[in-house]
């Protein structure tokens, strides 16, 4: 049974998601104090965290980047939960090291859809999209065993969902990739107003490519109001 553990300072949101993540068969724990909610993580290895980020004593993005930093859990899928909504909280919460993030006040619908998408990925490692040989296009070349990309001759780490966004613009190499589409292949739900969701990860990726080539924004082109495509020769055929 998957264990999920809340690291919240609301008790009464706490509860919530308690009570509607046990009613789906999950075993649920929670924690008020962000320090205490960190030596359970390290403790218990949950499947999943939910974690707020202003709790007095220490941050969730603190949090998150510990979780990142520490061996034995660094792989635990975690959600932001916060009513800390800007763009720029965002690029925080998903500098820190979360997979997914949603701002208070939230549907429980949607927050139970995406701990379910975000386990499936987690348990699943998305097979559909996972490359189980390394995948190369024009200047382009995805290497799996290691979740890096090399430009020509240069090369820079990737974090999965980096890696998996990727993947799908250069499966469809040359065609537009709509933000639903990423959202669906990527996370594994349809959310067409999370849009900047995709955004944070699309300008990380961006900087990480521009860092091994010698132009920049040559490679991922913004197609406005539609999506993304990827220029595997950084320019159109």
């Amino acid at each position: 049974m998957n264990k999920i553990l809340v690291i919240d300072d609301d008790i009464a949101i706490c509860e919530l998601i308690k009570i509607n993540l046990e009613l789906m068969g999950y075993n649920c724990e929670y924690s008020t104090d962000p320090v205490r909610g960190f030596a359970l993580i390290k403790q218990e290895n949950p499947s999943l965290v939910i974690l707020d980020v202003m709790m007095g004593k220490t941050s969730g993005y603190d949090i998150a980047q510990k979780i990142r930093q520490t061996p034995s859990v660094s792989k635990t899928p975690v959600i932001m939960l916060t009513a800390l909504g800007e763009l720029n909280n965002k690029l925080q919460g998903f500098n820190s090291g979360v997979d997914d993030y949603m701002v208070k006040p939230f549907e429980m619908e949607e927050l139970k859809a995406r701990v379910l998408a975000l386990l499936n990925r987690s348990g699943q490692e998305m097979d559909s999209l996972r490359v189980k040989e390394i995948l190369s296009k024009g200047d382009i070349t995805l290497i799996p065993e290691s979740y890096s990309v090399q430009i020509k001759d240069k090369t820079t780490q990737l974090t999965p969902i980096e890696f998996d966004i990727l993947n799908v613009l250069m499966q469809k190499e040359g065609s537009m990739v709509s933000s639903k589409e990423l959202l669906k292949e990527v996370w594994g739900y349809n959310d067409t107003n999370d849009i900047d969701t995709i955004r944070v990860h699309i300008t990380h990726l961006r900087a990480k490519i521009d860092k091994i080539s010698s132009c920049k924004n040559k490679y991922i082109k913004t197609i406005y109001g539609g999506g993304y495509k990827l220029l595997a020769f950084g320019e159109e055929k």
